[in-house]
C-alpha cells in the first residue's frame, strides 16, 4: 500500500518546485529524505534544508513524522528539528480546541501536500502555535533583528552542509 501511495504516486507524475524526496534506503519504504529549498522572498531563501519523513505502518490512516536534520530556526520547528504543523497532527478532534478536524491529518494527504504545507510554513510561520517558543518570541518581537540573524546563519550552514 505504501509503495503505491507514495513511491509510484503523484509525486513522480507532478513534481512540486522547491523540494525533492526519495527513500533513505531502497529496502525501507517507511523512511524518506527530503531536501527543501528555502522559498524565494523569505528569510529562508537560498537555504537547502534536509529533513526525514518517517511513515507509520498504517499510513495513510495516520500521518508521518517530519524532522529537520539540518539546523533550522523557526517557530513551528522544535529545537530537536521536529515539525509541528496541523496536517501532521493525528486525525480527529484537537483536545485543546485549537485546530479543526479538517485541518489535521486526513488520508488524502500525500508527500506533495505535506511539502507544500512545509514550504508555506517557512514562508509564513504560525507564531500562535509555536513548537519553538524562543523562535516565536523573536519572530514576533525582533523579526528583522535577532530572528533574521539566526535564520541567516542557518541558511549559510545549510548551504555548506547540503550535500554531505
Amino acid at each position: 500500500m505504501l509503495k503505491k501511495c507514495l513511491y509510484e504516486g503523484e509525486l513522480n507524475k507532478n513534481p512540486v518546485e522547491g523540494f525533492s524526496a526519495g527513500l533513505i534506503d531502497d529496502n525501507d519504504l517507511y523512511r524518506w529524505e527530503v531536501l527543501i529549498i528555502g522559498p524565494p522572498d523569505t528569510l529562508y531563501e537560498g537555504g537547502v534544508f534536509k529533513a526525514h519523513l518517517t511513515f507509520p505502518k498504517d499510513y495513510p490512516l495516520r500521518p508521518p513524522k517530519m524532522k529537520f536534520i539540518t539546523e533550522i530556526w523557526h517557530p513551528n520547528v522544535d529545537k530537536n528539528g521536529d515539525v509541528c504543523i496541523s496536517i501532521l497532527h493525528e486525525p480527529g478532534e484537537d483536545k485543546y480546541g485549537y485546530e479543526k478536524p479538517e485541518e489535521r491529518w486526513l488520508p488524502i494527504h500525500t508527500v506533495e501536500t505535506i511539502m507544500i504545507s512545509v514550504i508555506s510554513m517557512l514562508a509564513d510561520p504560525n507564531g500562535d502555535s509555536p513548537a519553538n517558543v524562543d523562535a516565536a518570541k523573536e519572530w514576533r518581537e525582533d523579526r528583522n533583528g535577532e530572528f533574521k540573524r539566526k535564520v541567516a546563519r542557518c541558511v549559510r550552514k545549510s548551504q555548506e552542509t547540503a550535500f554531505e
